[in-house]
């Protein structure tokens, strides 16, 4: 899903190329995208770009006479900037919005389905769509203190909760919680001031390079790679790989459909958090450090011992044809007179 830097690239590049263009055009190739009613598509024709905003993890697009369209990438929605009148790709189009300074296509590479367009009139319309999220990039510690002790969660969730952080997905807070070297089950309720503060440093740390660097990639263009999996990047999506700070192998916890990474030596003092699915399965022998799991390894890859040689005798009573035993004998005379009977 695109986070707080792809989003913020976005916005920047629809910038240059909409910003006061006029609409001239909305083509909808899916009838799943749109999920307003009102206004139509085509109070929207005609009017010329005013705004190019973000609420939370969505892109707005401002028109004149305060009409709104809001679009939700959700997880594998993106935007592509074309030719104007460029055609809405076969499997993966789900609309096209032709300006006079081209076109704007919104695709979606999966079968869910879960990307939206809203078409909303006025900025009370528009509120609705705020989860109200706190922007972690202008926020004092004592705001983000305040967010972490408004519900009980561990820290992980929190940070991708919309209601509670602004903008980051599993991707980045993976990122945040290894740069502020926190357990991602911290629990937020238990934090200090000291805590808020070195968490609002590390999202403030990582937010900004990252969308520093993805503008360095995209420069005047428009982005084309929109990734959750970065090589620049510490622990996300690098299970198995060593951490650039330690060098330990990066450790995952794998719960529904999404896998959080982290480094248990520079996170968690060494101790390796419960996969839900694994340790149900092992129960006491699930390891709960970086040594128990090395040990646990070593002895999985330690070769079998050979199994003793069976006696000549063994062999020849094993080789030897095995007389009938008493019952099996009886069944077998029950089963022949049956037989006898029968004909």
């Amino acid at each position: 899903m695109p986070e707080l830097p792809d989003i913020s690239i976005y916005l920047e590049r629809l910038q240059a190329k909409v910003l006061g263009a006029e609409l001239m055009a909305l083509r909808l190739a899916s009838p799943f995208l749109l999920r307003s009613v009102e206004p139509a598509v085509g109070a929207l024709l005609g009017r010329s770009v005013t705004t190019v905003e973000r609420l939370g993890k969505r892109i707005v697009l401002g028109f004149s006479g305060e009409l709104y369209a809001v679009m939700h990438l959700m997880i594998a929605g993106r935007l592509r900037w074309r030719e104007r009148g460029a055609k809405i790709p076969g499997q993966l189009g789900l609309a096209a919005f032709d300006f006079s300074t081209g076109t704007l296509l919104f695709t979606e590479a999966s079968k869910k389905k879960r990307a939206s367009l809203h078409l909303v009139a006025g900025r009370d319309g528009l509120a609705a769509f705020d989860r109200g999220g706190l922007e972690v990039l202008t926020a004092t510690d004592d705001e983000v203190l305040a967010r972490l002790h408004a519900e009980r969660h561990t820290l992980k969730r929190a940070l991708t909760d919309p209601t509670l952080f602004d903008g980051i997905g599993n991707a980045y807070s993976d990122e945040i919680l290894h740069a502020a070297r926190m357990s991602p089950f911290r629990i937020t309720t238990a934090m200090e001031l000291a805590e808020a503060s070195t968490l609002a440093t590390a999202c403030r740390q990582v937010l900004t390079a990252a969308t520093a660097t993805l503008r360095a990639e995209v420069g005047d263009g428009f982005p084309e790679t929109v990734t959750a999996f970065r090589p620049e990047m510490a622990v996300h999506g690098k299970y198995g790989q060593s951490c650039p700070v330690c060098g330990h192998k990066v450790c995952r916890i794998v719960y529904a459909d999404n896998e959080a990474n982290y480094c248990a030596t520079c996170q968690t003092q060494g101790r390796l958090l419960a996969d839900r699915s694994l340790s149900r399965l092992l129960r006491e022998d699930w390891p709960r450090t970086l040594e128990e799991l090395e040990d646990h390894k070593a002895q999985r890859g330690a070769p079998r011992r050979a199994k003793p040689e069976a006696s000549p005798a063994a062999t020849a009573a094993l080789a030897a044809p095995r007389r009938a035993s008493a019952p099996a004998k009886a069944t077998a005379r029950r089963r022949s007179a049956s037989g006898n009977d029968s004909k």
